[in-house]
């Protein structure tokens, strides 16, 4: 096996995909670690789907390739459907059927025969999912979560080492996305999850690392935290009550500083401090702030990033280089 087949589930290289002249997936990179919650965003029409299709070899790419699992992806894709547990956006299933029942017929797919032991797997399946009392039932009147979670132990069946999932939690309910979120979390040690999503909060809640595609190109990938950053790099925010000149004369000199921003607020004074040294900044600069003693610190802290705030600005950065 080769190093990197060790370390990597995804492994994708200058990846694809044109209809004419229209290009869905352009030149695509992406590596996935093993063992990892994986985020895929972009906004509706980026070409999440059309990726994930290309990764599963439900359409053949224009150009590049890549492996899945070891597995490249165009020469051996039976090997890697077989290692694969995939739940469609938009999964449909008949009404008349209960989960049971879908399961069962799931797993004609992958096993030649039935017997107790797969029954036992598919009532640890409907458990998981919390489908075990509804089991039985028709799935007619189902919510949308309980189709979602269906969908997530329809694609478990063949016990994946790698579980792709095309926006599990959209258009359900919050109590719904909750349910999805709270099963996703719990799946963490069974798979490598990767799933496409454009609600944010979803991503910045469960994801280690995510990836931005925008109009078919990737905007960036990285561990969730080294996104959430900041593009600034390390930011302090303080809020002050006074008048701030002179104490921002003192910041401005100090060579752990880049460069403090202001900005006033409702009669007070609102600075962002790009540090390049945290741990001078931790130490020193609410102490030299507080050396005006007419200044007043109202607020203090390292600033948060949100995932909502990095997306939109890395792909209006993307939109103004075009």
């Amino acid at each position: 096996m080769k190093e990197n087949e060790s370390r990597t589930a995804i492994e994708i290289h200058g990846l694809s995909k044109a209809f004419g002249d229209f290009h869905a997936v352009k030149g695509l990179n992406l590596q996935v670690p093993k063992n990892s919650v994986f985020a895929f965003l972009g906004p509706n029409g980026a070409g999440k789907t059309t990726a994930i299709k290309l990764f599963l070899g439900l359409t053949r790419p224009t150009s590049g390739g890549g492996t899945i699992l070891g597995h490249d992806l165009i020469t051996e894709n039976k090997k890697i459907r077989s290692r694969v547990g995939y739940m469609a956006q938009n999964q449909q299933y008949s009404q008349y059927m209960t989960p049971r029942q879908i399961l069962r017929f799931a797993a004609r797919f992958f096993y030649e025969r039935g017997g107790d032991q797969l029954e036992d797997k598919i009532n640890r399946l409907l458990h998981l999912v919390e489908l075990d009392r509804n089991a039985d039932r028709k799935t007619k009147g189902f919510s949308g979560g309980e189709r979602q979670r269906l969908g997530i132990a329809q694609a478990l069946i063949n016990d994946p080492d790698l579980l792709i999932l095309d926006e599990p939690a959209a258009g359900l309910d919050p109590q719904g996305r909750e349910d999805v979120l709270d099963l996703m979390q719990s799946l963490r040690s069974r798979a490598t999850i990767f799933y496409s999503t454009h609600i944010l909060d979803d991503a910045q809640r469960v994801s280690d690392r995510v990836a931005i595609l925008n109009r078919g190109s990737l905007v960036a990938s990285a561990p969730l935290n080294e996104l959430l950053a900041g593009a600034e790099g390390i930011v302090y925010t303080m809020t002050l009550k006074g008048d701030a000149q002179r104490a921002k004369d003192l910041i401005t000199k100090q060579s752990w500083v880049n460069s403090v921003q202001t900005m006033e607020q409702n009669g007070r004074t609102k600075w962002l401090v790009s540090v390049r040294d945290e741990a001078m900044a931790e130490e020193e600069l609410l102490r030299l702030t507080l050396r005006d003693r007419s200044l007043s610190v109202c607020e203090f802290g390292m600033k948060k990033y949100e995932l909502e705030e990095i997306f939109f600005r890395l792909v209006e950065d993307e939109r103004s280089d075009n």
